[in-house]
């Protein structure tokens, strides 16, 4: 931290990111004494997190089975905000989940990081984070997602917010239609009520409601992706980055048979009897419909007609979000992340990712082991069968569909598109840039406590982390994630120009573009919307 001067008052330059003013430095030091602020459904008690005060587990709405979210019920007290709310009701064993954190269908909460509550001229930029999980698991309760160092950093409002998963979230069904029509994406519904409480709210806690970030990754990027798609967001959000995240969305009818699976699962009579069925019953019986479906996302946002009228990527192309700017990108090795769980990959022979290749990519398999060959030979990069294998699926599942998303929004409205190839000290390195792994750098919470054998630490993941977490900030504040230390030229779809993000930053025009271009023409494209 260092002092500046300008237009006769003083600033300090914090961390390198943005020039804070005395003022703000001053409600930063005294920010437990100004802990209390008013909502609409009553006030809040925050306290002081390392500079900056936190506000945990805020009701924004009430949750009701298969129903759309309800406003909060109002309190008189001031409500305790010191703690994470319940997180969404899950099976054992969700990465990334506190254990010991109640869970309860009435898990609608959200947490604010700020440097200092109140209005400003100008207000603050807010960032509203969607956190991962495949639909189905996480909670805003994990390390990766702590606000503090991010908030600090850039002088911004971080908000993240819990929404109901699984068959509690995202089950689809006509018969589960009310009088207002809607029969599926309860999830969906609660990050969108929670961008109202922000709407509503956020100027209290030093926000600017019109300027309003969203993002997320993973699931939590697919859902961003899918709040740009919905009518039922447009105006709540102004900018977007997706991470990692593709715009998953099934047919109403794929989402029936999804349904009727669960109701023979259940023992069940019919869907309408799913709203009774004990928490623990339906919890066994939707970990039964996904094992059946062989791991493979089940529960899924659902193409309703209504929260989303048409196929995401066609309603990003037709202008469902003209003029959000977004952001969007994907890691280097996003499958590794589930490698030790697929013992199995490890000792793959040729025979073996000729199978699996075709198993996905039927017809295929020998062309697509070629390609990624020999292009990961040109690169001077592993060809084992496991890294082929790796390297498919991650451009399949996730690369590729981030590239058809820029491509789609790029035509209305401006989009930056990265990679992100810094490799996880984890297992030997075996992890390499997996999947999740860039989310602690944009927080700023790599190398801190237990995150540390994860991400790595030291002066290079530092200023790694300094460099994207700037790069967002400055997205946030302007729409445009360039900085003097990072210029990051706009995405088009013909030089696909690319921020590389490493030990070393640097814009590369179409990286690693054999194999994208290769999985991209056998990939159709509702395959990546259902």
């Amino acid at each position: 931290m260092r002092s500046t001067t300008g237009s006769g008052a003083s600033h300090w330059v914090v961390d390198g990111a943005v020039t804070v003013s005395e003022d703000t430095l001053g409600a930063m030091a005294t920010a437990s004494s100004a802990s209390t602020v008013s909502t609409t459904a009553g006030p809040v008690r925050g306290v002081s997190d390392e500079g900056v005060l936190a506000f945990r587990g805020i009701p924004f709405a009430r949750a009701g089975r298969f129903e759309a979210p309800l406003p909060p019920q109002p309190w008189e007290d001031v409500f305790d905000a010191s703690t994470f709310g319940p997180i969404a009701p899950q099976t054992p064993g969700a990465q990334f989940v506190a254990a010991d954190l109640p869970q309860s269908e009435d898990c609608l909460s959200l947490n604010v990081w700020t440097t200092a509550t109140g209005g400003s001229p100008s207000g603050r930029p807010v960032l509203v984070w969607i956190h991962g999980g495949g639909f189905t698991s996480g909670s805003t309760a994990s390390p990766l997602y702590d606000g503090a160092a991010l908030a600090r950093r850039g002088d911004v409002v971080i908000v993240s917010v819990n929404y109901r998963l699984g068959a509690l979230g995202f089950l689809g069904h006509p018969d589960l239609a009310g009088p207002d029509g809607l029969c599926s994406n309860w999830g969906l519904l609660d990050n969108i009520a929670a961008l109202r409480w922000v709407a509503a709210n956020i100027g209290g806690f030093g926000g600017d409601a019109d300027n309003v970030t969203i993002f997320g990754e993973s699931a939590g990027g697919g859902l961003v992706a899918l709040l740009c798609a919905s009518p039922l967001a447009s105006g709540l959000f102004h900018k977007a980055i997706v991470q990692s995240g593709a715009p998953a969305a099934i047919p109403l009818e794929s989402a029936a048979r999804v349904a009727s699976d669960l109701v023979a699962a259940a023992g069940v009579a019919d869907v309408a009897a799913l709203r009774e069925l004990p928490l623990d019953a339906l919890l066994t019986a939707q970990a039964s419909v996904i094992a059946a479906a062989g791991g493979r996302l089940a529960v899924v946002p659902v193409i309703d007609g209504l929260v989303l009228p048409e196929a995401p990527l066609a309603a990003l192309a037709g202008g469902a979000a003209a003029g959000v700017p977004m952001l969007i990108g994907t890691n280097v090795d996003e499958w590794k992340l589930w490698a030790p769980g697929d013992p199995h990959s490890r000792d793959l022979d040729d025979d073996g990712l000729r199978k699996r290749i075709e198993r996905v990519l039927p017809g295929h398999s020998a062309d697509v082991a070629e390609v990624y060959r020999d292009a990961r030979a040109a690169r001077g990069e592993p060809t084992t069968p496991n890294e082929l294998w790796y390297g498919v699926e991650s451009d399949r599942i996730f690369r590729v569909p981030a590239v058809r998303v820029a491509e789609a929004q790029s035509g209305v409205a401006p989009v930056w598109m990265y990679l992100f190839g810094w490799r996880s000290p984890a297992m030997g390195g075996w992890l390499g840039a997996c999947h999740g792994l860039e989310i602690a750098f944009v927080f700023g919470n790599q190398g801190r406590g237990v995150l540390a054998f994860f991400t790595g630490e030291g002066a290079d993941a530092d200023g790694l982390s300094a460099r994207m977490a700037d790069a967002w900030l400055a997205f946030a504040r302007t729409g445009s994630p360039s900085t003097d230390d990072l210029p990051w030229p706009a995405f088009d779809p013909a030089a696909r120009h690319t921020m590389v993000f490493d030990a070393k930053c640097q814009v590369e025009d179409a990286p690693r573009e054999a194999e994208r271009a290769f999985v991209d023409g056998l990939v159709p494209t509702g395959a990546l919307s259902g």
